[in-house]
Parts: C-alpha cells; structure tokens; sequence
C-alpha cells in the first residue's frame, strides 16, 4: 500500500474540468516517483496514499488542490526591451526566463503594447479542477521499484 516515503510505479492520465487530456503516460512508459519527494504536486501524491498495485483510480482534485489557485501577483507587465527584438511576442506564446539561480521559468504572454508585454507565471494548471486516473503498477520502498 503507498505511503509516505513508498516509491511508485504508475501510469497516469490528467484532464480537465472540461475533459481535455492534458498529459498521459498510459501510451509510453510508466512514471516512477517517491511519495514525499516532490515528484509531483503534494495534491496529486495525496490521492495516492493508500493505493497499492493494481488498483486504478481516478480522483477528481478541486481547483486549487494540485497546482495552486491563480495569482494575480504572478502577473506582470514588463518592458519591450526585456525581450530580444526578434523574438515572437503574441498572445499565448509561452515564454523562458532565467531566475538570478538559473532556474527556468515559463510565463505565458497575455497581451502586447508597443512598448510592454504582459507574462503570467501562473502554472497554466493554476485554478483547475482535474481528473487524475492512476493505475499502480508497483510499490517498493528505498530504490526505485
């Protein structure tokens, strides 16, 4: 049965409130996580607890559950110049910046103006409710199973 610390073997499937796949592993390899180890949101880990091999499920999340609730402080207008000149800037293109750690961040363009663009950093799952179908395929502790 998972618990915390298990490691888990799995096949999942995510769509939203409107039935849109949004990611499946159920056509390609299994995934392979650490319950508690920040494989995957501590939302999508909690309906795992207590599952064990050959079981499949699937759990509805509330919105807000799994990938946070929408932040409208993770929405900021920035400076044309911030962008390279001859990068596509359009509503709905998905962006890349560098944080000071080198970590890479995703922002989604909103709008343009001539001279600001507009990013939300929100996680494009942000606000959802979503499906999680899981089929267990293994359960172990200590290395991967």
């Amino acid at each position: 049965m998972i618990g915390y610390g298990s490691r888990v073997r799995l096949h999942y499937e995510i769509r939203l409130e409107d039935g849109t796949l949004v990611d499946s592993s159920f056509d390609d390899e299994p995934m392979e996580i650490t319950i508690g180890g920040g494989d995957i949101e501590s939302g999508l880990e909690l309906a795992l607890i207590g599952l064990g091999p050959g079981d499949r499920e699937t759990i509805v999340i509330p919105p807000g559950q799994a990938f946070g609730l929408p932040d409208e402080a993770a929405v900021q207008t920035l400076p044309r110049e911030t962008f390279p000149p001859d990068m596509e800037l359009a509503p709905g293109v998905v962006v890349q910046f560098d944080t000071p750690a080198g970590d890479a961040v995703p922002g989604l363009i909103r709008s343009v103006a001539e001279d600001a663009v507009t990013v939300d950093f929100n996680h494009p799952l942000a606000g959802h409710e979503l499906s999680f179908t899981v089929e267990i395929l293994d359960v172990g502790t200590g290395p991967a199973p």
